[in-house]
């Protein structure tokens, strides 16, 4: 049977009132530098950019039944009863951390998940020299199996903030699901040779230092952000958050 479609995930929000302003300026210049049509890597679509408000770390995906709100109303009263602090004091505990520090974020390199020559998605990790930021999201996430509210996955939690996805190019394939009858003509995903842009963003720092301020669960499919009608950024809806 087909896997349930996904409606929420469990992250870690990456905009806050530190990362705002300096995401503002390199994601900026990313954009200017790779979407402009004189670029040297020959104008990526600027709509495969992700916005500003859309960066977060993704923790676990979740799949609940629309007319039904039992299980998001579990993973919401499991979220509010968490005590992430003592979570991560434990997790210092077992590693190298220092104790009752805050767990800071600095966003640094890009990478492919695909092969460079043909990627769809561009990424960037998180710093985490001694794992720690692993190891605490790792635990959530485990609250959150343990509860059976996500998504059962075979790979390794890869801790990432997508950077380029060409998935929302208009018309540029990568409709998810068949378009046409009987779900036949699915469009090829757009794909891009992105080797000189890894080359060149290889050691950029898009936001350093940033501490984590929250763990929410949001709703799949980002929302317009509109000012005097102008589509400013894009955010996702939140179902609830918790304070770090």
């Amino acid at each position: 049977p087909k896997p349930p479609p996904p409606t929420h995930f469990l992250c870690i929000p990456l905009i806050t009132p530190t990362s705002r302003p300096q995401l503002l300026q390199t994601l900026g210049a990313f954009r200017a530098d790779i979407a402009s049509p004189l670029s040297s890597f020959g104008g990526v679509p600027e709509d495969a950019i992700r916005p500003l408000g859309t960066l977060h770390l993704t923790l676990g995906i979740m799949s609940f039944p629309r007319n039904n709100n039992e299980g998001l109303d579990r993973a919401v009263g499991l979220l509010r009863s968490l005590r992430p602090r003592e979570m991560l004091a434990d997790v210092e505990e077992e590693g190298e951390g220092n104790s009752g520090s805050d767990l800071v974020i600095t966003l640094q390199g890009l990478e492919s998940m695909q092969a460079p020559a043909k990627a769809a998605v561009l990424y960037a990790s998180p710093t985490d020299r001694l794992g720690t930021l692993q190891a605490f999201c790792e635990r959530l996430r485990l609250a959150f199996r343990e509860a059976e509210l996500i998504v059962e996955e075979s790979r390794p939690l890869l801790l990432h903030a997508t950077i380029l996805n060409t998935i929302y190019v208009k018309g540029g394939g990568g409709k998810k699901g068949g378009g046409g009858a009987g779900g036949k003509k699915k469009r090829e995903r757009l794909t891009i040779d992105a080797r000189g842009i890894l080359d060149r963003y290889e050691d950029q720092v898009w936001m350093e230092g940033v501490k984590m301020e929250k763990i929410a669960i949001c709703k799949m499919g980002a929302k317009k952000v509109e000012v005097n009608g102008v589509v400013e950024d894009e955010v996702y809806e939140v179902e609830a958050e918790i304070e770090f």
